[in-house]
């Protein structure tokens, strides 16, 4: 019964020290990526994007007709 009160009330204070250092603390500096990189990113994920799509997408069968007409 009283085990369960001290371990909750160590715990909201633990959380609240946390808290305290976490607001405290220096933040990083935050590198950014070369812009190639962020566009070779770009690119590979619309291509996969494009992928997906190809894949999910049924394929409709062909008649003769509009197999001419494709070239």
């Amino acid at each position: 019964m009283y085990g369960d009160e001290i371990h909750l009330w160590l715990h909201r204070i633990r959380a609240e020290r946390l808290q305290h250092e976490a607001h405290e603390a220096p933040r990083p500096h935050r590198r950014t990526r070369p812009a190639r990189a962020r566009a070779l990113r770009a690119r590979l994920g619309w291509t996969l994007v494009e992928v997906g799509l190809r894949l999910a997408t049924p394929r409709l069968p062909r008649s003769g007709l509009t197999a001419r007409f494709d070239h």
